[in-house]
């Protein structure tokens, strides 16, 4: 028997002694069908990419499987839904405090999408009414903050207390904040009695060019296309086609297809996908981190700031698994309802409804109004507005540092 999560069950889990954890988990499957293939995350190990393939216990059976999406993306999807809406102009999650960078590009990031939190960089070498983002006093109220007074990072960039945060490059009186709230997207393969490696498939990479297969150029002429295109081009492919024309005898052509013309033929040589038996997603809410958690006032208040901010984890899995969005080839759909189930301690647990956007934000908003009851935190909507630093701006790059 299912039941709908109430927002007293929130206010019971932030109490001591309360529910440890909240989850979610759905059976997922790929959109194209049992026989298709799907493309796991990859990660780099030295000088290649992988797959992060590992064992799981599933169905009481021990299973090799592979990560398809991590509790640090997952995260991130989260957020990102969040954002949406609230650009979107919601009006509930309008509501939530956060730290706004703005450029004098017109791009702006909040504490929600920069990784560091309200500890990154970009927020820290920014400035607030012309000072130092580290000078303003509501600025470093957060990064002040202990685990016997929370208010500040509630009121002010309650995000860190939900999804983790770390203020690792403080000097002293670092705030290191877990995470609350983990999710992940892992698939059982298809195939027990080989290795992850032995079934990952290979994709071909490849370029048709209608104008030509192949484009060839004298030196001085691959010169001038890179001199009437420098602004546009990275500096490190630059340097390597200029490295390649001073090398070069005046006679030899060189291909022009770093510079995207002409064609390339299919070839294997990038990862491609694993094919699964089943697909899991999984979400964890801990109420009990959120209890370590005290916001400077009595336990009322402190049970308050608690609900709040789980409710917001609500907000962040509903939306997140609302937008089953990872990567190409690698499109997913539900193959049921997420089960949901609450601790009750003692090994038993309740079956709850799914946790739908319309549910967790019915459970936000009595959040907020009991947490500006009891005076623990007024969310309406405050942006702490920081100016980026135009250098940054400057030395900005879409190339990866541990890219060659």
């Amino acid at each position: 028997l299912m039941t709908i999560m109430i927002f007293d069950d929130l206010l019971k889990a932030c109490t001591s002694g309360g529910a440890s954890t909240l989850v979610s988990v759905t059976e997922l499957e790929p959109a194209a069908g049992a026989h298709a293939s799907v493309a796991p995350a990859k990660f780099v190990d030295g000088r290649s990419s992988v797959f992060a393939f590992e064992t799981r216990f599933i169905d009481g059976l021990a299973a090799r499987a592979v990560l398809l999406d991590s509790k640090q993306s997952q995260l991130n999807r989260a957020e990102g839904a969040i954002m949406q809406d609230i650009r979107a102009e919601h009006p509930l999650l309008g509501k939530i405090p956060r730290i706004l960078v703005t450029y004098s590009d017109g791009q702006e990031f909040s504490d929600m999408e920069l990784p560091h939190r309200f500890a990154d960089g970009h927020v820290r070498a920014g400035t607030i009414d012309g000072e130092p983002t580290t000078a303003n006093e509501a600025y470093r109220a957060v990064r002040n903050a202990t685990p016997a007074d929370m208010s500040a990072i509630l009121n002010t960039a309650p995000a860190a207390a939900v999804f983790g945060g770390w203020d690792s490059t403080r000097k002293k009186n670092q705030v290191r904040l877990r995470s609350a709230l983990v999710g992940e997207i892992i698939g059982v393969l298809a195939d027990q009695d080989s290795s992850g490696q032995d079934q990952q498939s290979r994709r071909g990479g490849a370029r048709v060019d209608t104008v030509a297969m192949s484009v060839q150029l004298d030196p001085k002429e691959m010169e001038k296309l890179i001199d009437a295109q420098e602004a546009e081009l990275s500096d490190k492919l630059i340097d390597k086609l200029r490295g390649e024309i001073k090398k070069a005898k005046k006679d030899k052509k060189l291909s022009a297809s770093p510079l995207g013309l002409g064609g390339i033929p299919p070839q294997l040589d990038a990862l491609g996908g694993v094919a699964c038996g089943k697909i899991i997603r999984s979400w964890v809410l801990s109420f009990a981190s959120l209890r370590q958690l005290r916001f400077g006032g009595n336990e009322e208040a402190n049970v308050a700031g608690r609900a709040l901010l789980a409710a917001f984890g609500l907000v962040a899995i509903a939306r997140a698994e609302r937008e089953l969005y990872l990567r190409a080839n690698c499109d997913l759909v539900e193959a049921g309802a997420p089960v949901v189930t609450l601790d009750e301690r003692y090994g038993n647990k309740r079956i709850l409804d799914p946790i739908t956007v319309e549910l967790a934000d019915q459970l936000l908003e009595q959040a907020i109004n009991h947490a500006r009851s009891t005076g623990v935190a007024d969310w309406n909507g405050q942006i702490l507005h920081v100016d980026g630093n135009q250098v940054i701006l400057q030395g900005a790059s879409d190339e990866s540092e541990s890219e060659d």
